[in-house]
């Protein structure tokens, strides 16, 4: 069964908008209307689980959105704040009519390029499909900050991704190293971090190498499992397609063809930095993520990343991205956390 959602829009004290999936006008005075087809299950994609979609578009918009009769309507003290949500709810059910899934991240975003000025975006975010795990589920930008980042790493040899947790860096450059495992640009990929938390002295601790450095990688681990199949990912290792080590035993060695990263950066000392660039071999594409408000190292001044950025910002081929709150994709109140400490950072203690 197919359904129309109808935004209308009709003069209100409080300043309402509805949004009717019947198709039918409401009244002869609605000031606006505008018809989008949608399946039927559009409007439960678009509310979310147990209306949490909504829930958050509320306390953001400062607005009540309800669900009346089949009516989606909205409500609020400010005309502004109702129009703003409405917009966002047609670009919302424009996604769910095309099949796309809406979540908490999709809203978020949405809000994001409403306060830019940018709403029209958010077509053009969800239009490019950057890989796809091995379910079938396509992998998206969900910011303009990561769509940035994504363009920088097909453009550059080098690309830095700087910015807090929860911007999608590492996982967005494992689905672009998988892309281009799959289209052959590459031969192999190479994924490595420092393991910081153990100084780097791994013969400490029990076990081979692998049982070694897992806890250190898993992040990394889980990412390519979730693109690859945990099955196929462990044939890739077997046969040396794929490579997860620490940092520490990549000196010495040259990587052609290959797509490296180097994730974690903050906690690299200014020789491992040059060190790891320097593996670079050709037909090599090399991305590196990290986060300067998470320096674990005894000096935070040591970082190789922070020189790194200040030595290479102007180097053909190498393109820097930064990432800030409005890019991260989880719970929004990871944002609020990253801000406060990044507002305690900037004073001195």
């Amino acid at each position: 069964m197919r359904l129309w959602c109808s935004f209308l829009k009709r003069p209100s004290a409080r300043g309402t908008a509805q949004i009717s999936p019947s198709g039918r006008g409401r009244t002869a005075s609605l000031a606006e209307e505008q018809k989008l087809a949608s399946g039927s299950g559009a409007l439960q994609n678009v509310f979310g689980t147990g209306d949490e979609n909504i829930r958050l578009l509320e306390k953001w918009m400062r607005v009540h959105v309800a669900l009346r009769g089949g009516d989606i309507v909205v409500e609020g003290e400010e005309e502004r704040d109702v129009d703003n949500t409405r917009e966002i709810l047609k670009k919302l059910c424009a996604l769910a009519e095309k099949g796309e899934r809406v979540d908490t991240a999709v809203v978020q975003s949405a809000v994001s390029l409403l306060e830019k000025g940018e709403l029209d975006q958010l077509d053009n975010l969800y239009g490019e499909i950057v890989a796809t795990t091995f379910r079938g589920r396509p992998i998206r930008c969900k910011t303009l900050g990561q769509r940035e980042y994504v363009r920088a790493i097909r453009r550059n040899t080098l690309t830095f991704g700087v910015g807090p947790a929860g911007t999608g860096k590492t996982y967005l450059a494992m689905a672009m190293a998988v892309a281009a495992l799959k289209s052959k640009e590459v031969e192999r990929i190479v994924l490595t971090r420092p393991a910081v938390e153990a100084g780097e002295k791994l013969g400490f601790l029990p076990g081979d190498l692998q049982e070694k450095i897992d806890p250190y990688l898993r992040p990394l681990y889980d990412a390519l499992a979730d693109m690859f199949g945990y099955d196929q990912f462990q044939k890739m290792i077997d046969r040396n397609i794929i490579e997860v080590a620490p940092l520490a035993y990549m000196r010495g060695r040259t990587l052609e063809e290959s797509f490296i990263i180097l994730d974690e950066a903050q906690n690299t000392t200014r020789e491992q930095m040059k060190m790891f660039l320097t593996r670079m071999g050709n037909h090599s594409r090399v991305v590196v993520n990290g986060d300067a408000t998470q320096i674990d190292l005894v000096d935070r001044r040591m970082s190789g990343l922070t020189e790194a950025e200040k030595i290479l910002k102007d180097v053909r081929g190498v393109g820097m991205v930064y990432f800030s709150d409005e890019d991260v994709v989880r719970h929004d109140m990871v944002g609020r956390i990253i801000r406060a400490y990044e507002t305690y950072y900037k004073q001195d203690h």
